[in-house]
């Protein structure tokens, strides 16, 4: 008996620091998942355009790897949506807001609704305008205008008449294009003689409105359309009129049927803006913002008509066929064989 009990003493005082051992990993466990706990809620106007899928992707994968959850919402072109769903993530509060703008100048009540409530902001390639969020991430589209202007010029050196198809006019990166745009084409010998704006960034009016811009002008001598994925109906309308190939295209984002039309011979330029890169910039700075951590590289403010806001800004780069394989293909946003197969 005397025996027994040193035995049955020790088994239970194993049993106890076994427990208490393990008391103290769940509890350490549970810490370090608090801590990695950061939640960003990002609001997409749609998937309509081809690069926000990819910026969705990089932009998720970025944040999980840092150790943020991300609740990803698309609002599908509807303003109403689109706040709604800033709305139930200031109710979920979230710790970041992140938004792609369906309307720049009708979100800043709701915007201003999170930064009260202790939530950080930032605008995601659209400047909310007099929202004073906590920053903007964008390219430099005052550029992407002058690109498009000096591709046409260089294109066409003789002159002529040229349309405008643009983009959505509820996003403010429209003006910034637009501005590059015209800057660049005073004292040229080209003549915008026709203009339109695609609302909400649907690009099947463009159809349409290039139809209606060659009953007046039959000899139009290139065509600034708003994206690549305007560019895409701009170029239907002239194949159906035999024009394809013979008026100048230029468009932006680098999508891969308007390379393809590129290495063809059927559109000039893309301004291609890296979204890989901007998208995991975005999340990394996402991420410290929602941890309180200093943005001390970030030195540039974009003013959004009442407020300065941190900016980052990005270049984007005129894509054409003499540099498709150095940007494009080397640098791993479309495979070779995707963008040549309709050349081979």
């Amino acid at each position: 008996m005397n025996i027994r009990i040193p035995a049955i003493l020790l088994l239970i005082c194993s049993l106890l620091l076994s427990g208490c051992n393990k008391e103290t990993v769940t509890a350490e466990t549970a810490a370090t998942d608090d801590a990695a706990a950061l939640e960003i809620g990002i609001s997409f106007d749609s998937f309509l355009i081809e690069r926000w899928i990819r910026d969705r992707d990089v932009f998720v994968s970025t944040a999980k790897s840092l150790g943020a959850d991300v609740n990803v919402q698309n609002s599908n072109g509807d303003l109403q949506e689109q706040i709604d769903q800033i709305e139930y993530f200031i109710k979920k509060q979230v710790d970041v807001i992140v938004v792609v703008a369906g309307d720049c100048n009708k979100l800043d009540s709701v915007m201003k609704k999170a930064k009260d409530a202790g939530i950080k902001t930032m605008c995601y390639d659209r400047l909310i305008q007099n929202a004073d969020c906590d920053m903007f991430i964008s390219f430099n589209n005052e550029k992407v205008g002058i690109l498009m202007a000096e591709s046409l010029i260089e294109s066409i050196p003789e002159g002529g008449d040229i349309f405008m198809i643009q983009g959505s006019p509820t996003d403010q990166n429209v003006d910034e294009v637009r501005n590059g745009f015209f800057k660049t084409l005073e004292g040229s010998n080209l003549n915008v003689v026709h203009k339109e704006s695609c609302t909400g960034w649907l690009a099947e009016p463009a159809f349409y409105y290039v139809k209606e811009g060659l009953s007046d002008h039959r000899d139009v001598k290139g065509i600034m359309c708003g994206n690549d994925d305007i560019a895409t109906q701009v170029f239907r309308a002239l194949s159906e009129e035999q024009l394809a190939g013979t008026v100048i295209l230029v468009g932006q984002d680098g999508d891969l049927i308007a390379c393809q039309r590129i290495v063809e011979g059927t559109q000039q330029m893309t301004a291609f803006k890296s979204v890989t890169e901007q998208a995991r910039l975005a999340a990394e700075l996402a991420v410290k913002l929602g941890r309180g951590e200093s943005l001390e590289d970030v030195n540039k403010t974009m003013f959004d008509g009442t407020y300065d806001v941190p900016y980052v800004e990005l270049d984007p780069i005129a894509v054409t066929k003499e540099n498709m394989d150095e940007v494009i293909i080397q640098g791993g946003f479309h495979a070779q064989e995707d963008v040549y197969l309709n050349s081979q």
